[in-house]
């Protein structure tokens, strides 16, 4: 058995790892770590869980590198900065889920993460990136730093673009809408539900950091397909759920049907991928309450002959596949077993 902890265990993306750990068939969840719920039980902090397994949670000490294989830090930036620093190299795998690694230019980093001191040393080393795009890179990694939640959605739309048919991207404008979980159980007034019910807040109208994760993954992995990246993200009265549109303008020609093909070359043997047609169920797809509770991301293909750009939709649910979903999926690559184990679960609907 693979013995894992969660640092953050009393955060939303914590209670979902431990959600999907405890029903894991080859992991025994040994630690919960925190530091504003010291000694509650998971059945305390999370209403919908009821199997405690003994555990509390505890202070994050030194000891904790003879009790884990694997740890997971759903954790701020500035506390994953501060314990990977600690950590790294006396415990086989460290999956952080936070911004502290994800962007690897010093430059960029320090402008979209100001407040996060991070060891230079340690950023060259964490593999990063969604799964699906870097699995044999997650075999033999020690520091594991995955994508955001927006952030994964827009890759996993411009991959198939970028890496599988090798266009240019001459620039790229993204729509994000997210539910309200994608802010985490931070108390602010803009989350009172008497402000949040019923509007479509513009949080992040001329820029957001996950857009810059994007740019910078997509440039290292295939210099010079990617031009200007632009974000604009809105907080819907969802819960759960996001959906991104990314609109694409290249001066290469492509037809419908080769972007098809190529989607669904990109994303064949990938099981959580899906690609589908806007048109194919009952309601158009891709949305966000079709793969809730699920570690599945549906993403679709259009082009715009009369706008002159490419359309690319993806849709996941933020706490599942943008977070504790794909941080399970990275352990089981790192682990060697397969990426699905644990991640069966199918989508609830409607929710």
């Amino acid at each position: 058995m693979i013995r894992a902890g969660v640092v953050g265990a009393s955060g939303l993306v914590g209670g979902e790892l431990i959600r999907l750990l405890i029903q894991h068939p080859d992991v025994e969840l040994t630690f919960l770590g925190g530091s504003s719920s010291i000694a509650r039980r998971p059945s305390e902090l999370h209403p919908g869980l009821r199997v405690d397994r003994g555990l509390t949670v505890q202070p994050v000490t030194e000891d904790i590198v003879d009790r884990v294989d694997v740890l997971f830090l759903a954790t701020p930036a500035p506390v994953s900065a501060e314990l990977a620093s600690l950590l790294a190299d006396r415990i086989p795998a460290v999956v952080d889920l936070s911004g502290a690694f994800r962007i690897r230019t010093r430059e960029l980093h320090e402008r979209w993460y100001p407040k996060v001191d991070r060891r230079t040393d340690l950023a060259d080393r964490f593999v990063y990136g969604v799964p699906e795009l870097i699995g044999d890179r997650l075999r033999d990694a020690a520091l594991i730093s995955l994508p955001g939640c927006y952030a994964t959605a827009i890759t996993l739309g411009l991959a198939p673009l970028t890496l599988g048919l090798g266009l240019h991207l001459k620039t790229v404008v993204v729509d994000g809408k997210s539910g309200s979980s994608g802010g985490g159980i931070q108390l602010r007034t803009s989350d009172l539900h008497p402000f949040r019910a019923g509007a479509i807040a513009p949080y992040s109208p001329t820029g957001h950091r996950h857009a810059a994760e994007v740019g910078d993954f997509l440039e290292r992995s295939r210099p010079g397909t990617i031009g200007r990246l632009s974000m604009s993200a809105y907080g819907v009265p969802n819960v759960r759920g996001l959906l991104t549109s990314s609109y694409v303008f290249t001066d290469e020609k492509v037809e419908q049907r080769e972007l098809n093909r190529a989607f669904l070359r990109f994303y064949r043997g990938h099981p959580f991928v899906r690609v589908r047609r806007h048109d194919e169920t009952l309601i158009p797809v891709p949305d966000p309450q079709v793969v809730l509770g699920s570690n599945f991301a549906d993403v679709t293909v259009l082009l715009d002959d009369e706008g002159g750009r490419i359309v690319v939709l993806a849709a996941l649910d933020n706490l599942v596949k943008g977070a504790a979903g794909q941080a399970v999926q990275a352990a089981n690559l790192r682990f060697g077993l397969p990426e699905e184990t644990g991640l069966t679960q199918q989508p609830v609907m409607p929710a």
